[in-house]
């Protein structure tokens, strides 16, 4: 499949595959079991198929589906071992493969967005992509000047799709209501469906990297490669060549996973006080160690636009959390619109909820591990625990959407390095709030 599937129906029909196929897979599993076959090696090939199934429908739709495989990815760490190893090894696939674009549409778009003497730019183009985004692959060239460049192409009919699948989604927004009953949903979706628009013009994203490459120009720990040339479709930028953080969290020694692990937080934590932006798609895709020791960071199509900085509520509930001051976090959380003014939740049990969250701050180093992950999303999942019934009543306001989206997504990459940080320090640094 080389182009996206534009009609609706269409998208919606391979959408809604996953879940009957995976109920399917569970009807036959049952049918295996009562003729005799042991729990585990059925559960095993349940898990391999559905995870094989989700690869293939993900990656031909990619849009907003294709997004949503990339950060699903994130949290294969909270996955139990014994369930996680199929999921891991087909979800991490999207995060740096998808099927290829045909060479006569690559041909055509940059026709399209670069003009027919488009080639003139190039000293040397690659017809073959080297890596898929959410909504674009990139090939390898080289620029006429002697530049090494990726050149980013975004999937015809990526546009139609993505509307598409958002339009899917606020369809969904009573189901959501249904499961988060304290949260104020479509404006939410809105935000999101906002933001997510914004990733389909590369001009939005060229700017966004633009100010990053400005402000982290020189820098000592991060590289932001620069911007070369830019249009609504096609974004060429400087070449990076590194480890890919996914090498690490596979094959990584101890010292690559800490270093990995600390400048990925500094780039986080920093960013918003630098840029007045906050990188806001972390997957391990999107991060490199280069051979100097400096993090590499590409994909600023989505970021969550900070002009004074991290909101310093942030820091505040950090410090009034940890320190269990169970009254003045929940007025906190009130005022600034986390818990509904009409809700009965009580303060002891919104402490209970969010204590354990901020275990990385208290003590000087924190080792991220997949079983602290693991331990916090069976604590709040749990259908049967009070947690669950706290966290469905807590609300999330839209502009804290893309840091509530970073921090989930970067603890999840902390813990697929295993890392070993200082985070208190830097959260110390770089959070306003945390040490009024």
């Amino acid at each position: 499949m080389t182009d996206v599937p534009r009609r609706a129906a269409q998208r919606t029909a391979k959408l809604a595959s996953l879940p009957l196929g995976a109920a399917g897979r569970v009807a036959a599993g049952w049918g295996k079991r009562l003729t005799g076959q042991d729990a585990a090696t059925v559960s095993a090939d349940f898990s391999t198929r559905t995870a094989e199934q989700l690869f293939a429908v993900l990656g031909q739709l990619k849009g907003g589906a294709m997004k949503f495989g990339q950060a699903l990815s994130v949290f294969e760490a909270a996955v139990p071992d014994e369930l996680a190893e199929p999921y891991r090894q087909a979800l991490s696939k999207l995060q740096a493969t998808a099927p290829p674009m045909s060479e006569a549409s690559v041909r055509r778009t940059l026709d399209e967005q670069l003009g027919s003497d488009w080639h003139r730019r190039f000293a040397e183009f690659d017809d073959s992509p080297t890596a898929a985004a959410s909504i674009g692959q990139v090939h390898r060239a080289v620029w006429h000047d002697g530049r090494e460049v990726a050149v980013k192409i975004q999937y015809p009919g990526a546009d139609e799709a993505l509307r598409s699948d958002l339009r899917q989604l606020m369809r969904f927004s009573r189901l959501f209501q249904s499961l988060l009953p304290g949260a104020e949903i479509k404006p939410l979706l809105n935000e999101l469906q906002d933001r997510m628009v914004e990733e389909l013009d590369y001009r939005i994203e060229s700017d966004n990297q633009r100010a990053f490459a400005a402000a982290f120009a020189d820098d000592e720990l991060v590289r932001v490669p620069g911007v070369v040339a830019s249009s609504p479709k096609v974004m060429v930028t400087e070449w990076v060549s590194g480890e890919p953080f996914a090498e690490i969290i596979e094959n990584g020694s101890r010292e690559q996973r800490d270093r990995a692990g600390r400048l990925l937080s500094e780039f986080h934590f920093s960013s918003p006080a630098r840029v007045g932006l906050l990188h806001a798609d972390p997957h391990p895709g999107n991060f490199r160690m280069l051979p100097d020791g400096r993090l590499s960071v590409i994909d600023f199509g989505a970021v969550a636009r900070l002009p004074e900085g991290l909101p310093t509520t942030l820091g505040r509930m950090l410090r009034l959390a940890l320190e269990d001051r169970s009254e003045e976090l929940m007025d906190l959380l009130r005022t600034d619109r986390f818990v509904q003014t009409d809700s009965a939740l009580r303060a002891e049990d919104v402490q209970a909820y969010l204590g354990p969250f901020v275990d990385p701050v208290r003590t000087e180093t924190f080792h991220f591990t997949r079983a602290w992950l693991q331990y916090q999303a069976d604590r709040v999942g749990d259908l049967r625990s009070p947690e669950f019934r706290t966290g469905r009543s807590l609300n999330l306001p839209p502009d804290y959407l893309l840091i509530h989206r970073v921090t989930l997504g970067a603890t999840g990459i902390l813990c697929q390095l295993d890392a070993e940080v200082a985070a208190r320090e830097i959260i110390a640094t770089w959070q306003p709030g945390f040490l009024d």
